[in-house]
């Protein structure tokens, strides 16, 4: 049997890959470890072990690196011990594969230890442009992967440009979206209502009335604006009547200024709206909320990805997502209030049809299929130009 060694670093993380998780371990010719590390594993960004447990997985380690201070250094240095972290994991297990997951600064740690000990790399949704330093990344990790996995017809071809061999390059579509197959089909809203605003902080809401998300990360490239950033956007969203969900950042640079201004909105400045502030969210809820909600408002790739999907209206703010391929129901805006504002307006109760762009949900059941099938690769690469 082939070891595939999965690392997850954070709820995302875990919410790209579950699909493949799942037909990994249905497989006969396949052996999973799950490494659980980074804010996968720090209280504050939400309890991951007991969700990848609830789930029915097993994780083979658990380890930590991650620096606290979400600043420029904490973020090198928390890449550093990742690297040495992830090495000393992967001496242990001896996987056969490794498969890693977009485009973060774990991600980059978990590359550099696979590819310096001469093990296969398999990377998912490659090939994407956007803004941040994630983009850089991102290409990095092609340049070292074996195997890629990329999600839309455009990252396909960004893939093969950089000279990538195109045996070794697949079009599978994104796992997220397998997920949200799965989870539309169960129409759990009613639900959630029930117990949902038990966890967190905040006003109780009332999911049958209109309400918005809003979910928005620092960019790494704009460190120190993040606290102005994000209570422009909640200025904004109080313009609109209306009831708010606000779910914490990531842990990138720039992460604790923007909790910062989350916590100023919620002590000092809210007046006219309920709001409830989560943590973290279970991948099922977050998408049965997507599905309801009347408008997300952030710059998470979840909204641009999953809400192309789900066909949730979005007001896409700032340079995170800037040029990453999108849909129709995304929109975009300045970090100004009053375009923020305007933007709300026009998106906030619109419905939009489902878009493949980013898959039709099969992803998982594919990538498992190649990854069965897959003869020796040849670690030592070249440019296929």
């Amino acid at each position: 049997m082939k070891k595939i060694l999965v690392f997850i670093g954070s709820r995302a993380n875990y919410s790209s890959i579950k699909s493949v998780l799942t037909e990994v371990k249905k497989s006969r010719r396949l052996k999973l470890f799950i490494v659980l590390g980074s804010s996968g594993v720090i209280t504050k960004y939400g309890n991951l072990e007991k969700i990848i447990l609830k789930d029915g997985f097993k994780i083979a380690k658990k380890i930590f690196f991650l620096v606290e201070g979400e600043n420029p250094l904490t973020m090198a240095k928390s890449t550093g011990l990742g690297l040495i972290e992830i090495t000393t994991t992967l001496n242990e297990i001896k996987p056969d594969i490794v498969l890693t997951i977009g485009d973060r600064f774990e991600t980059m740690a978990t590359t550099l230890a696979s590819t310096y000990m001469n093990i296969v790399l398999a990377h998912t949704m490659g090939g994407e442009i956007t803004g941040s330093i994630d983009e850089s990344i991102r290409h990095a990790i092609t340049k070292f992967a074996h195997l890629h996995f990329p999600a839309s017809k455009e990252a396909y071809k960004r893939i093969l440009r950089l000279g990538e061999n195109k045996k070794n390059v697949h079009l599978v579509g994104c796992p997220r979206i397998d997920l949200i197959k799965q989870v539309l089909k169960k129409n759990k809203i009613s639900n959630l209502n029930k117990y949902l605003f038990n966890f967190g902080v905040g006003d109780k809401l009332d999911l049958n009335k209109p309400f918005v998300i809003v979910s928005q990360h620092p960019v790494t490239t704009e460190y120190g604006s993040s606290e102005e950033q994000i209570l422009n956007t909640l200025k904004a969203v109080n313009m609109i009547e209306t009831q708010v969900i606000v779910l914490w950042p990531n842990p990138d640079a720039g992460s604790e200024l923007l909790s910062k201004g989350i916590r100023k909105w919620r002590e000092r400045y809210n007046k006219n709206n309920k709001i409830h502030f989560f943590k973290n969210l279970e991948p099922d809820e977050y998408i049965q909320l997507m599905k309801k909600t009347a408008c997300l408002i952030g710059n998470s790739s979840s909204g641009i990805r999953d809400g192309a999907f789900i066909g949730t209206p979005v007001v896409n703010i700032g340079t995170r997502q800037s040029k990453r391929e999108r849909a129709k129901n995304v929109i975009d805006s300045s970090y100004e209030i009053e375009d923020i504002y305007k933007k709300i307006k026009k998106q906030y109760g619109k419905k939009y049809l489902s878009s493949n762009i980013y898959g039709n949900g099969s992803a998982g059941r594919k990538i498992v299929k190649i990854l069965e099938n897959l003869q020796k690769i040849k670690i030592q690469k070249s440019i296929s130009y």
